[in-house]
C-alpha cells in the first residue's frame, strides 16, 4: 500500500488542544458499512447506535513519562517497564547524553540506538503526561488524558478513544475489559514509501481468561480505539491471552472478533489510520475523512470519535 493512500489535508485549526468540557459532549460520526450512509450524533448517543454489542476497551492507564531536563536542555520519554526499576525510554538531546550520569533522577544505562535508552528510575514515574507533540496548549487536569476506567499503568500515551466515555455512559453499556500498553510507535507516522516497508514495534497486552471467554462467545463486539483491535484479533490469532503483540493490520484484513469499531480521527501517513481503513475501506474512510473536515470535526487525541458498524 503506498504512503500516499493514507494522505490528507487537514486545516491546522481543527487539530484539538483542549477535550470537549464534558467527555460524551464530544460530536459521534457514525458510519454504516452495509449502506454508505453517515449520520452525524453527539458521543452520549452511543447506546442509541448500537445493537447489543458488547463493548470491549482497554484499561490500560497513561504513566506521568514525561521527566524533563535542566542541562543540557531536554527530556526523557519514558516507553516501557522493562524490571522494576528499569525502562525503556526516548532521550534528547542523544547526542548531548552519557550512559552512566543520571539527569533529573533518571540514570542513562545504555544507549540503543535511534535514541532510544535503557535506563534507571527509582520509584515510580513523577514527570508530566506525555502529550502528542501537535497538542501546544498546557492541560489543566492531567486526569483528562486519562480514561475514566483506566487503570493497570503503562501506557506512553492514551488509547483516546476511550476519552469520551463517562460512568454514567458506561453504565447503560454491556462492557467488558482487555489491557494493552501502548507505545509512541503506534502513533508515529509511517516514512516508508509503503507500510510493507514499515515495522511495527511490539506492545505488551493481557485478556484475562474470563474476559476472553465473554469476548470469544458474544455475538457482536465493538471493539473501542485501535489497541482494543489489535489485541483482540492477536488474541484471535494466536489463542495467547498475554505477550507481546506485532499485529500490523493493514488493507486487506481478514477480522476475526471485531464487529464494530469506536475511534478518534488519527493522522495522516499513520498506522492508525492504515487500521481504520482495512476496516471501513480506502475509498470510504477517505469519504469519511473529508466529510468530517466540510462538517468541522475536531481531530486527534482531544478530538470527536467515529464509529463503523
Amino acid at each position: 500500500m503506498d504512503l500516499e493512500e493514507l494522505a490528507y489535508e487537514l486545516p491546522r485549526e481543527l487539530i484539538a488542544q483542549h477535550p470537549a468540557e464534558q467527555r460524551d459532549a464530544s460530536r459521534l460520526l457514525v458510519y454504516e458499512r452495509a449502506t454508505g450512509e453517515i449520520r452525524h450524533r453527539v458521543f452520549s448517543d452511543l447506546p442509541e447506535e448500537l445493537d447489543g454489542e458488547l463493548v470491549v476497551v482497554n484499561d490500560t492507564r497513561v504513566v506521568p513519562a514525561r521527566i524533563r531536563i535542566d542541562e543540557p536542555r531536554g527530556e526523557v520519554l519514558l516507553l516501557e517497564r522493562v524490571s522494576e526499576n528499569e525502562w525503556e525510554a526516548l532521550a534528547r538531546p542523544t547526542r548531548r547524553l552519557k550512559a552512566g550520569r543520571t539527569y533529573a533522577g533518571v540514570e542513562l544505562l545504555e544507549h540503543l540506538g535511534e535514541g532510544r535508552w535503557r535506563v534507571r528510575l527509582q520509584g515510580d514515574p513523577d514527570g508530566e503526561a506525555p502529550l502528542p507533540p501537535y497538542i501546544t496548549a498546557p492541560l489543566g487536569d492531567p486526569e483528562r488524558y486519562q480514561t475514566v476506567y483506566a487503570r493497570d499503568p503503562g501506557s506512553a500515551a492514551a488509547p483516546t478513544a476511550g476519552l469520551h466515555f463517562t460512568p454514567e455512559l458506561l453504565a447503560r453499556l454491556d462492557v467488558e475489559r482487555v489491557t494493552l500498553h501502548a507505545g509512541l510507535d503506534t502513533f508515529r507516522p509511517v516514512t516508508e514509501q509503503t507500510l510493507e516497508e514499515h515495522r511495527i514495534h511490539g506492545e505488551r497486552y493481557s485478556v484475562a481468561p474470563g474476559a476472553w471467554e465473554r469476548i470469544a462467545d458474544a455475538e457482536r463486539v465493538l471493539a473501542v480505539g485501535t489497541t482494543t483491535v489489535r489485541t483482540l484479533e492477536t488474541v484471535a490469532r494466536t489463542g495467547e491471552l498475554e505477550g507481546r503483540t506485532e499485529l500490523f493490520i493493514t488493507p486487506p484484513f481478514e477480522f476475526r472478533r471485531v464487529d464494530a469499531l469506536l475511534t478518534n480521527f488519527h493522522l495522516p501517513r499513520s498506522t492508525l489510520l492504515a487500521l481504520v481503513m482495512a476496516f471501513a475501506g480506502v475509498d470510504e474512510t477517505k469519504r469519511i475523512y473529508e466529510t468530517a473536515v466540510a462538517e468541522r470535526y475536531r481531530f486527534y487525541s482531544f478530538g470527536d470519535a467515529m464509529l463503523v458498524r
